[in-house]
Order: C-alpha cells, then sequence, then structure tokens
C-alpha cells in the first residue's frame, strides 16, 4: 500500500466545511486540506493516468494554472492509481501541480464519485470524472460531476475568478 489517507468524514454538502483530511501524494508529499487555509482548491477526480481524456484533462489543467494561481487557487488531482503510477504520469505531462493517490477510495468516498459505468458494453465500478472548489475558509463552494473534459478547464478557470 503506498499510502494512507485520514479522512474524519463526508463533507455534508455544497456550502459546508470539508472536513479535514490528509493523503499521500506526489513529490513525496503528504496533502493536508488545513494547510491550504487561505487557498482555493481546485480539487479534481478523473478515472486513471495514461489514458485519453484524463491526459487531455491533466494538460489543460496544465496549461492554465498561471491562470489558477493568479487566482489564488491550487490545482490538486486525485485517481485511485499508485503513487508510482501519479509520479510517471506527472512527469510525461510536466504538470506543475500534485497528484494524490487514493487506492483504498477513501476521497472517492468521500466526495461521492465513484459509479457504475459502462466500458465496451459491460458494467464497471470507476471514478466520475469530477470538479470540487473548496473556497479560503475550507468550504465546498462548487462542484461539477459527470465532466466532459472539452470547455470544463474554462468553466472552472471562470468560476474561481468569480469567487470574492
Amino acid at each position: 500500500m503506498d499510502q494512507d489517507i485520514a479522512v474524519a468524514e463526508r463533507p455534508s454538502a455544497l456550502n459546508q466545511n470539508v472536513p479535514d483530511f490528509s493523503a499521500a501524494m506526489t513529490g513525496n508529499q503528504t496533502f493536508q486540506l488545513s494547510d491550504y487555509k487561505g487557498k482555493r482548491i481546485v480539487l479534481y477526480f478523473y478515472p486513471k493516468d495514461n489514458t485519453p481524456g484524463c491526459t487531455t484533462e491533466g494538460i489543460q489543467f496544465r496549461e492554465m494554472y498561471s491562470q489558477f494561481q493568479a487566482a489564488n487557487a491550487e490545482i490538486v488531482g486525485v485517481s485511485r492509481d499508485s503513487i508510482r503510477s501519479h509520479e510517471g504520469f506527472k512527469e510525461k505531462l510536466a504538470l506543475p501541480f500534485e497528484l494524490i493517490s487514493d487506492p483504498d477510495e477513501t476521497l472517492c468516498t468521500m466526495f461521492d464519485v465513484m459509479k457504475m459505468k459502462n466500458m465496451y458494453g459491460k458494467k464497471v465500478r470507476g471514478i466520475e470524472r469530477s470538479t470540487f472548489i473548496i473556497d479560503e475558509s475550507g468550504k465546498l463552494v462548487k462542484e461539477w460531476r459527470g465532466v466532459k473534459v472539452p470547455g470544463h478547464i474554462d468553466e472552472v478557470l471562470e468560476f474561481v475568478k468569480a469567487l470574492t
């Protein structure tokens, strides 16, 4: 097991504080939500490293990273892949932000992103591409579920910039 995720409880809902959590992430670091007080967090869940949609999404977040930083936002990606897989994916795409590994689906459960999906006619359980915005005080202020990549990152950036 690559990591250990500690979570207080499930977040209530929009406009509620997200319980503090910690999780192993790339760069041999631990993500701790409380360490980001005063910053906006773009927490995006994606199905799998090195797949076409996830690669496109990562590249688009990378291309707009400086604009998110200018809006006082930090981007963090989450999937069930291992830290080792994440490190390779991050290096291959030159991602300037960290990726959280959630093999036990603790964060996936906390944010309710595990869904039954159709893959080649078979039902499989996997991550529904989703993005969450946590504001400077730790409150969940926006969520997108069932995300389609084209245009999504622009929409997220507009929302983050509009936060006051």
